[in-house]
């Protein structure tokens, strides 16, 4: 009896082992071309996929990386998005890159988390300070200087950014480890969310005068 217990459990731990890290779901064939149909079915967890004889190479195809973005925003920087709703050939292949321009002196994708992917970022032209930092009770914050050709990674879910310390425009692209990594930029979700969290909640939470919280709000 012991002995099909421990067997049980073994199972359980294994299956829950593979669950765990499974972000995207797993292909069960070559490809699954993403389709949105609402006729049909039910969204679960992806799309829904075309014909397999349908498909055809544009399927597999993205242009417009080389384009750069518009960085004349409050932050600096601009995200060009290559995830499953602009490309659907990356259904359930569990992969997706970006293109991130940074305006001069300070241009910044300011601090986010992806809450479905780590991300490997690689410098093409500039100099940015990227880093992240750990979790609770650490908070450790790992950083470098990256200069072209560089690579550098970001653990899934963890708080990261990246900074353009040069006096040149800089530009980098990323690979994510999901079709649909997702994206909570920290600021705004924490003083721009809708409905607004209660300025009291706020001030405590980062040792500040209401005003001064309510201000921030305001901003985003």
């Amino acid at each position: 009896m012991k002995s099909v217990n421990f067997l049980l459990a073994f199972v359980l731990l294994a299956l829950a082992s593979s669950l765990a890290s499974a972000y995207d779901p797993s292909p069960l064939q070559d490809f699954c071309v993403g389709i949105n149909d609402i006729k049909t079915g039910i969204f679960v967890n992806g799309k829904f996929c075309k014909d397999p004889k349908l498909a055809t190479p544009n399927d597999f195809f993205f242009k417009g990386l080389n384009i750069p973005g518009n960085t004349n925003n409050l932050v600096g920087s601009n995200v060009t998005i290559v995830n499953v709703d602009q490309f659907p050939g990356l259904n359930t292949l569990g992969i997706s890159m970006v293109r991130i321009d940074y305006a001069p002196n300070g241009g910044e994708n300011p601090p986010h988390i992806h809450p479905r992917a780590s991300e490997i970022l690689f410098v093409q032209e500039g100099t940015l300070y990227v880093g992240f930092v750990t979790s609770n009770p650490n908070n450790t914050l790992f950083s470098k200087i990256l200069y072209p050709g560089d690579v550098f990674v970001f653990p899934i879910g963890l708080i990261h950014f990246q900074v353009n310390i040069g006096k040149t425009d800089a530009v980098a692209f990323a690979a994510l480890g999901s079709q649909d990594p997702g994206v909570i930029t920290i600021a705004n979700a924490v003083f721009g969310s809708n409905p607004p969290i209660n300025p009291d909640v706020l001030a405590r939470a980062f040792q500040l005068d209401v005003k001064v919280v309510k201000d921030l709000q305001k901003k985003f």
